[in-house]
């Protein structure tokens, strides 16, 4: 495995990204790690690994937006596992089932892609056609479209 992208953080907060030798925001950050890179982050000043906290700002950044993936149950139900005989065992309980969960989608896009590959093309544009036909059904429907007469086709 190849040694994780260092990022140092400077004591101006500013973020450097030692591998492009420019500096970096969090935003970049979360960037690369969604495309695989995976980071090491560390306090330019004292070499302390400071990984987990900023990851875990990206975190709060991403769950304060749009559609957020750990609901207000889930945290406070987590929160309450600190400090518990139960924490070692949680976190790597979520660790194996969010292996398990990765692995999972995996295998089914791995069977999507086999099942679309082995598609004749033409099989695949019929049903792109017939896709297209329910959606402009859908549409005229919630508009309160109805389909042309005959007559009126005509004119």
């Amino acid at each position: 495995m190849a040694a994780p992208h260092l990022i140092k953080k400077y004591s101006n907060r500013r973020l450097y990204d030692t591998a492009t030798s420019s500096h970096i925001t969090l935003e970049g950050i979360r960037k690369l790690i969604v495309e695989g890179t995976d980071v090491e982050i560390v306090d330019d000043t004292s070499g302390e690994d400071i990984t987990r906290s900023l990851l875990l700002q990206i975190i709060a950044d991403q769950e304060q937006g749009g559609r957020p993936v750990l609901g207000a149950d889930f945290l406070m139900r987590l929160i309450r596992l600190y400090g518990s005989p139960m924490q070692e065992m949680m976190g790597a309980y979520l660790a194996k089932s969010f292996d398990a969960f990765t692995e999972q989608q995996s295998a089914l896009q791995e069977q999507m892609q086999s099942t679309l590959a082995s598609m004749p093309f033409s099989t695949m544009q019929e049903l792109a056609k017939s896709n297209l036909k329910a959606w402009q059904r859908m549409q005229d429907a919630m508009l309160g479209k109805t389909a042309p007469k005959d007559d009126d086709a005509a004119e």
